[in-house]
């Protein structure tokens, strides 16, 4: 695997520390494997292949800008042996490391799939909104002013 040196960026920028940390962690395990996708411009969905683990197996944690998906496998008191073992059952953790406003709406476990649907909720105030431009004062005193000088050479004629 290649890796990048980020030092330079360091010198050359300021306040983006936590991007090249991110990106220096980013070595993540394959296991399990997982998709991440964009439904709409604020609804996604990360599905993860968890098959042989159960609902009550799995455990999905938020805690501020990190989702923790963990798989604790219960062990099995069975008398059976197992002749060859390709499944790989092993117990897991995974990261995922979610954007500013970014929530969990809802978690499901289906035929060996977790589906975790995340929604970005933007407050009001964090949006961008239109400024509507009017008149300023100054403008308008210029205007009042035009009117009358305008208005000045009709009363001198009228006058004479």
């Amino acid at each position: 695997m290649r890796t990048i040196d980020f030092a330079p960026f360091y010198r050359a920028t300021v306040g983006f520390d936590r991007l090249f940390d991110m990106l220096d962690n980013s070595a993540r395990p394959d296991w399990p494997p997982y998709n991440i996708e964009k439904k709409s411009d604020n609804e996604y969905r990360i599905s993860m292949a968890v098959a042989g683990f159960g609902p009550e197996e799995i455990e999905l944690t938020q805690h501020g800008p990190e989702l923790l998906v963990t798989g604790q496998k219960m062990v099995e008191q069975d008398e059976r042996q197992v002749l060859h073992q390709g499944l790989a059952l092993r117990n897991f953790k995974q990261t995922f490391k979610l954007a500013d406003h970014v929530k969990v709406a809802a978690a499901h476990l289906e035929n060996g799939l977790l589906s975790v649907d995340l929604v970005r909720e933007v407050p009001e105030e964090m949006k961008p909104r239109k400024i509507e431009i009017g008149a300023s004062v100054g403008t308008l005193k210029q205007d009042s002013q035009r009117k009358q000088i305008d208005h000045e050479p009709e009363r001198q004629k009228n006058a004479a």
